[in-house]
């Protein structure tokens, strides 16, 4: 039996390029890096890699297939901070029906993902 999610890999042709994104501008935690393989730790069970394989080159070719979603406690923050720094985002930040908030942009390798900021619980 499945009992959850514990990570997602990426992979690509130009390890140090999607490193560098992923660790120095969206800031992931570095879990562990060994050279061909980076694993970034999100929260207490999910692991969020990055590696080299011989089956990929060159930037996606179906950027849509999959779309990791990052959850982030300011939206709007991390979409200025972000775009500041050069990241394109096809979607801008942009509340979903259910009241949580959505933005999209894309890794150098044309990766698609998305920021995701949960709705606000109600404290009264």
């Amino acid at each position: 039996m499945i009992t959850g999610v514990v990570g997602i890999t990426l992979w690509t042709d130009d390890l140090e390029r999607l490193f560098r994104f992923y660790h120095d501008l969206l800031q992931l935690p570095l879990h562990s890096n060994h050279g061909d393989f980076i694993a970034f730790q999100l929260g207490e069970n999910m692991r969020f890699n990055l590696g080299i394989h011989s089956g990929v080159s060159g930037a996606a070719k179906d950027p849509y297939r999959m779309m990791p979603h990052l959850e982030v406690a300011d939206i709007h923050r991390e979409h200025q901070r972000l775009a500041a720094a050069g990241v394109a985002f096809l979607r801008p930040p942009e509340q979903e029906h259910w009241g949580g908030w959505v933005a999209t942009f894309q890794d150098p390798d044309g990766n698609v993902l998305q920021l995701l900021q949960f709705p606000q619980a109600d404290s009264g």
